[in-house]
């Protein structure tokens, strides 16, 4: 009888394969990668030319928002530019466009297939367009969520916050269970708003806006939040910190904004002397307290815009719009810079690109509907709802 000797390769797994395999972990998957702020070459001249073509030929009956993360290439398109929410009413604003162009990202294209009428359609150029921080908060996580909430016996007293980056099924939620939406820029005035209304807060899905909003603005402490993980039992809390907390934070965040970290504020103060930091709120509590200034897109904007000739900026937000602003003040002295070395721009963003606008632009000047966003009328109201909460605050 033969017999096999086995043979000891003395294999180990790469921590890649470990990764793959579920059984490894990426302490730097949240750091981004290098990138020393040059962004993707234009796309073939020819589309230029055949997206003209084709916005030309549909007239009035197109309308195309972009986002201010998008990059150049498509942005020369857009008809207006701005934030998430100034999109959704633009576009809400022009009854008579028969297609609503959203070069931004996919709760966006819904929240302005809710503002618009039924005759419109909000067009999205790539489905795949979605946002990080609005896929971290699912309607079946939220739902067992205020099933935890309603165990502790909280939720008579608990006011749903959700911020403007979230879905039309948490946007839904919330209007049903007389909450508001807010944006980064009304984020203070939508939670004092919701402490009127009862005891504590429910903030989805954006951690970092709720607790910077509640410290920074209302001067709460850190030790009044708490951080609810929906891929815990009972989020990861005790009944007693669900009860005792004002600030139930859902453990959401932005993908672009949560990897700036204290050391690239330091970094930056340290390179560049006299430098102003200006950070957007989706930016990690201890980045925001170091920071010489922080608020939304549209304040880092019109700051830029007010700020004196000479003076030296680091801007801790999306790089395609950072680049852009440089460009734009450098003719006036301003040096604008980005805040970190290792952060790209919003890559489901950068999703939408000239290719995709060209396609969609000359499909539905071809008769084509082309990735048209519908949300069905029940989510749709409840979502008006609590955005027409967020538009009567005071």
């Amino acid at each position: 009888m033969t017999t096999t000797q086995s043979v000891d390769l003395d294999v180990q797994p790469t921590p890649l394969a470990l990764l793959l395999l579920g059984r490894g972990a990426d302490p730097r998957s949240e750091r981004g990668v290098e990138c020393p702020g040059d962004l993707p070459a234009p796309s073939d001249p020819d589309l230029v030319e055949r997206a003209r073509a084709a916005k030309e030929k549909l007239g009035e009956k197109v309308f195309v928002l972009g986002h201010h993360y998008q990059r150049d290439e498509v942005i020369q398109f857009a008809d207006v530019t701005g934030d998430s929410f100034k999109l959704a009413k633009d576009a809400a604003a022009r009854p008579a466009a028969e297609y609503i162009v959203f070069c931004g990202v996919h709760f966006m294209a819904e929240s302005a297939d809710i503002l618009t009428t039924d005759d419109q359609k909000v067009v999205l150029p790539d489905l795949a367009a979605g946002c990080s921080m609005a896929d971290m908060a699912t309607a079946e996580q939220v739902a067992e969520c205020w099933d935890v909430l309603a165990e502790a016996g909280i939720t008579h007293r608990v006011v749903p916050v959700s911020y403007m980056n979230s879905s039309a099924d948490i946007k839904a939620f919330t209007g049903k269970h007389g909450g508001t939406v807010c944006t980064s820029s009304n984020a203070e005035r939508a939670l004092r708003w919701a402490f009127e209304q009862g005891e504590q807060v429910l903030f989805l899905p954006d951690q970092h806006l709720g607790r910077n909003t509640a410290v920074r603005d209302l001067g709460m402490s850190l030790d009044d939040c708490v951080l609810y993980n929906p891929h815990k039992p009972n989020g990861g809390l005790t009944t007693r910190q669900l009860r005792e907390a004002k600030m139930i934070l859902w453990r959401g965040h932005c993908s672009v904004h949560g990897r700036f970290s204290l050391d690239s504020v330091r970094d930056v103060r340290e390179r560049i002397p006299g430098v102003n930091v200006l950070v957007h709120p989706e930016c990690k509590h201890e980045v925001v307290a170091a920071a010489d200034h922080v608020g939304s897109t549209e304040y880092i904007i019109k700051a830029l815009e007010a700020a004196p000739a000479g003076s030296k900026w680091a801007i801790g937000t999306e790089l395609n719009l950072v680049q852009r602003l440089a460009n734009r003040f450098a003719p006036e002295g301003k040096e604008i810079v980005f805040l970190d070395k290792t952060v790209c721009f919003c890559s489901t963003m950068n999703r939408i690109d000239l290719p995709h606008l060209v396609w969609t632009l000359e499909s539905l000047a071809e008769g084509n509907e082309v990735n048209v966003i519908q949300v069905d009328k029940e989510t749709a109201d409840f979502a008006q709802l609590a955005l027409e909460r967020m538009l009567a605050l005071p």
